[in-house]
């Protein structure tokens, strides 16, 4: 990891920039496949399919035969460290339901909110070099939850044109109805058009490599709506003296591991910390099975020094990271005053893969900066709010002369007879 000693503000963009292609480098190729699977559909995802993941499926359904298969070959103790992570992930997410909102408004005038369930949702579930099978438990168990009636899941196949079997037992332990061998730009343009196989879904979930979160962008301009452009994987780190270095660097190396293009950063007021966890990673990587993957992710990385907690927070909100460690002397301070961010995880013994898995929290974060304007998944990310109303003879008769005095000023007069004529007749 490169170290930077006090960057002046004007070089922080420059700085926290993130190891990924632009949007511009990826959109053609986006484009082309889109429209080749818009016009030609199964034909052209199995293309893909065969040019992507070197594999040619005779179906990319997974029959209920491969279900039960797969259940059978997932170890004992798996399925009950899946069983846990799916009873926290379910009372977290359970606890976001929300009752109906109700308020008169005006006597005689009834509003009221409802949440109803996205009746036909799509997940997406990377496969490559980690299949993620805790991306099934994120996404599915809220759709569950919310409602969903149809709950589609897509992810690449293997070499032996599989999904691995931790992948098949969690989706099927969380009620997902339909489940696709397909991947990358393929499975989103196909969730967005829909063909013979595969159904159009009303919007599409989970994270992906860059070309699926420009898939997942593009879909948008054909009316299918998605939860947050989610890529490569990030995570800063705040900490000072009070940090255990050794932890500081297993986190750091933990998103690292995700993939070449995932990106840490460790943000100090202490060049001690800095030396610390340098030497940390070094001791740590060179042990690390998935240590090629790590070190070209370390490489895209940056230890920064600052001089006070202050000047971190403003520069941690300018990066906006998907995932933030806080441990110092002074965790309220940043606790209180973080507004860019997707998920936090405090203290010593908080580690970050604790949300990856088993905590409660949703894994499914904005990333590149988007946590400016995004949430993460959550339960309402399953769920649209719906506004109704009633309003009696008094109610109108209390609010029409607004009505048509607000509709006059737009010139809007066929606005204001809805209400002049209702006001005539109760006089």
């Amino acid at each position: 990891m490169k170290t930077i000693e006090n960057p002046q503000q004007k070089d922080w963009s420059t700085i926290l920039e993130r190891p990924t292609k632009k949007v511009g480098d990826i959109e053609a190729t986006v484009n082309e496949i889109f429209t080749d699977i818009q016009e030609n559909g199964d034909a052209a995802v199995a293309k893909y399919t065969q040019k992507f993941d070197n594999i040619v499926l005779d179906t990319s359904s997974v029959s209920v035969s491969e279900i039960e298969a797969a259940i059978a070959l997932v170890p004992q103790a798996l399925k009950e460290a899946i069983q846990v992570a799916k009873e926290n992930i379910t009372k977290f997410h359970a606890a976001q339901k929300t009752d109906k909102v109700v308020v008169e408004t005006t006597k005689g005038v009834s509003c009221w909110q409802e949440k109803r369930p996205i009746q036909k949702v799509g997940l997406y579930v990377p496969g490559g070099t980690a299949p993620l099978l805790s991306t099934v438990l994120m996404l599915a168990i809220p759709a569950q939850i919310a409602g969903c009636k149809e709950i589609v899941l897509c992810s690449p196949p293997n070499k032996e044109g599989k999904l691995p079997p931790a992948i098949l037992y969690a989706a099927n332990l969380c009620g997902v109805t339909k489940i696709i061998k397909v991947g990358g730009i393929q499975a989103i343009a196909a969730y967005t058009f829909g063909t013979a196989t595969i159904p159009q879904v009303y919007k599409i979930f989970g994270p992906g490599n860059q070309f699926v979160t420009v898939a997942k962008q593009l879909a948008t301009k054909f009316g299918v709506a998605i939860d947050m452009p989610a890529g490569p994987s990030e995570l800063l780190v705040v900490a000072d003296d009070s940090a255990n270095a050794s932890y500081v660097a297993s986190d750091l190396l933990s998103q690292a591991e995700h993939g070449a293009d995932s990106q840490v950063i460790l943000v100090s007021t202490s060049k001690k910390l800095i030396a610390a966890v340098s030497i940390e990673i070094q001791k740590q990587l060179e042990v690390l099975p998935r240590v090629a993957i790590a070190q070209q992710a370390i490489h895209n990385s940056k230890s920064i020094f600052v001089e006070s907690d202050e000047i971190a927070l403003a520069l941690i909100n300018e990066y906006g990271p998907e995932h933030f460690i806080v441990c110092t002397e002074n965790n309220d301070f940043y606790i209180d005053n973080i507004a860019n961010v997707g998920s936090v995880f405090i203290g010593n013994y908080t580690p970050e893969s604790a949300g990856d898995y088993a905590s409660g929290t949703n894994h499914t974060l904005p990333t590149n900066g988007f946590t400016k304007a995004y949430s993460g998944v959550n339960l309402d990310s399953f769920t649209k709010s719906i506004t109704f109303q009633e309003i009696s003879k008094e109610g109108i008769q209390n609010i029409g002369k607004s009505i048509e005095i607000m509709a006059a000023a737009e010139g809007l007069q066929a606005h204001k007879n809805a209400v002049t004529l209702r006001l005539k007749d109760l006089k």
